[in-house]
């Protein structure tokens, strides 16, 4: 970190203070110019942004598109369409006691944000909680991940052209600038990473009282019941592992299964692997790469959790891990005590349904959980006896897209939500007004107090 750093930032701080006591980005109008100006952004820079996602990840543009581009525009897109209804004030019952009198819910921004970012999907993960936080009219500093290094060049680059600093900036930087940043007295924090480091980021924001939303992680269960099809289910387990090498929250993070489908719903997997990648996925330009070489090693160490029975084809140089899954699984070893963010699958087996379920519950609370079943009362009996941030029943990953669903953990996969409605929500305090008339004043309810007659109490309870 560097003393110029240190001097941009309070500058910057300054800056945005003044912009927002100015009342600049109140209005709805300002609010749309803004997000407005996002779209463009995204349909402007599209191959832009693609082609920093491939430096950063060796991902296929298809994912990048989907997985980071499309969504941010989505978000946009509803936000742009909603956000005048979201605004208004929100009228809410008066009781008698308090008439006449009018009670409302006024949306009003936080004020300065800030917006820290991982490197798994480094583009959507700090623009799409951007758009709640332009939507509810705040100021923001956009921090992405030194990680993804070419990622957070592009977005600090494009946030520069499209933004007025004073309203919305960016801060690139390794762990001292975060830190720095952690110690400023931001009103509001959205962090998506670990849960390791989003105890760090909780313990900054208690210094004060910053309100904050942690989107985290955790092992993320994937539940296969009897009688399923086992093809269409590997191919969707597949494409939830898979897709960016296995490096999403909510990828899944292990299988259960009846003991008696192990070995066919293997087989099944094996297949789809092959059929998408080939006989070496090093060969298809369909498969990402790990990120770096620190998370590549970590990766070596996880595989020996459990026995390979499918891939653990491993090349240093270019960061890649193929496709990987795993049976006889330690569970005491890593590979089953942290978020694997890897594409490796141990697959478990249960004897029946209630053992599945005791054994998520005996675990942390993921922040997604699979289920693929045809049966009614089980996909209701999985929803009703496990706690999870979400849960997606016959695929992964598409609950998560969809704009009427809030997305968030509980527990250690985090605290608080974001998508559609809810990122604006997250990004603006609810404040309670009521309205009175002056007329009547009942005496009563001033000094000198008197014991209550049974008229008073009888009217009060009336009126309440």
């Amino acid at each position: 970190m560097t003393i110029d750093f240190t001097e941009k930032l309070l500058a910057t701080l300054e800056l945005q203070r003044e912009f927002f006591r100015g009342g600049n980005t109140r209005s709805l109008a300002f609010r749309l110019k803004q997000l407005k100006a996002l779209g463009r952004m995204l349909t402007e820079n599209r191959n832009d942004i693609m082609m920093a996602l491939k430096k950063d990840l060796g991902r296929h543009d298809f994912e990048s598109y989907f997985g980071e581009i499309d969504m941010v525009r989505q978000e946009v897109a509803h936000t742009l369409e909603n956000l005048a209804a979201w605004m208004r004030d929100e009228p809410v019952q008066t009781p008698p006691l308090h008439q006449p009198g009018k009670s409302m819910i006024v949306k009003e921004p936080y004020g300065m944000t800030v917006i820290l970012a991982p490197w798994n999907y480094p583009f959507q993960l700090a623009i799409a909680p951007l758009v709640g936080a332009i939507a509810g009219g705040n100021c923001c500093i956009v921090k992405p991940s030194e990680i993804s290094a070419n990622t957070s060049a592009l977005i600090a680059r494009l946030i520069a052209e499209y933004f007025d600093p004073r309203h919305v900036t960016t801060m690139e930087g390794g762990v001292a600038e975060t830190k720095l940043l952690m110690e400023q007295p931001f009103d509001y924090i959205f962090f998506t990473g670990s849960t390791k480091f989003g105890r760090k980021v909780m313990e900054s924001a208690a210094r004060h009282l910053t309100p904050v939303t942690l989107e985290l992680g955790g092992k993320s269960p994937c539940i296969v019941d009897r009688g399923v099809s086992l093809k269409r289910t590997a191919r969707r387990i597949c494409f939830g592992k898979f897709f960016n090498a296995g490096q999403t929250c909510v990828a899944p993070d292990y299988v259960l299964v009846h003991e008696d489908d192990r070995d066919a719903l293997i087989a099944q997997m094996q297949e789809v692997i092959h059929e998408w990648y080939g006989d070496d996925a090093r060969t298809s330009t369909s498969y990402a790469r790990i990120i770096n070489a620190p998370h590549y090693q970590r990766l070596l160490n996880l595989l020996k959790g459990g026995t390979i029975v499918s891939g653990g084809i491993v090349d240093e140089e270019s960061k890649f891990i193929s496709p990987t899954l795993l049976t006889n699984v330690d569970l005491q070893s890593e590979l089953m005590q942290e978020e694997i963010f890897g594409p490796l699958l141990p697959v478990l087996t249960y004897k029946n349904l209630d053992e599945a379920i005791d054994f998520i519950n005996a675990r942390p609370k993921p922040l997604a959980l699979y289920l693929f079943t045809r049966k009614k009362k089980n996909w209701k009996k999985v929803v009703r006896s496990t706690s999870s941030g979400g849960v997606c029943v016959n695929d992964t990953l598409s609950h998560l897209t969809t704009t009427g669903l809030p997305f968030g953990g509980v527990g250690a996969s985090g605290m608080g939500s974001y998508h559609g409605k809810k990122t604006f929500d997250t990004f603006t305090h609810e404040k309670s007004v009521m309205k009175k008339s002056t007329f009547p004043d009942p005496a009563f309810r001033y000094p000198p107090y008197r014991k209550p007659s049974a008229i008073m109490r009888y009217l009060t309870k009336l009126l309440n």
